[in-house]
């Protein structure tokens, strides 16, 4: 599922399976839920709106059941170390 970075609220990441039809919400602390029959309609407006946390607690926080998980956090030194070598894996060249 490819998803979307956003900074609304708490919310970090949205992304959306159209086949299983599973919207995953990610949080800024680091948790998720993912969200079983979610229709595109709800997708596409939720992805689009100007206001996505508001969007989230108005229409599909009480709306679907959901099921906690963690979400793939990396971390920025991580995405840093990608780009440009660990400060540690250099040193035992």
């Amino acid at each position: 599922m490819d998803m979307k970075r956003i900074n609304a609220g708490k919310l970090r990441a949205i992304g959306y399976d159209s086949k299983a039809r599973t919207l995953r919400v990610e949080f800024g602390d680091g948790s998720a839920i993912d969200y079983a029959n979610v229709g595109s309609d709800v997708w596409k407006r939720f992805s689009t709106s100007g206001a996505a946390w508001s969007f989230y607690r108005d229409n599909i926080e009480e709306e679907f059941a959901g099921t906690r998980g963690r979400a793939a956090v990396t971390s920025q030194r991580a995405e840093l170390d990608a780009l440009f070598g660990s400060p540690e894996k250099d040193a035992d060249s």
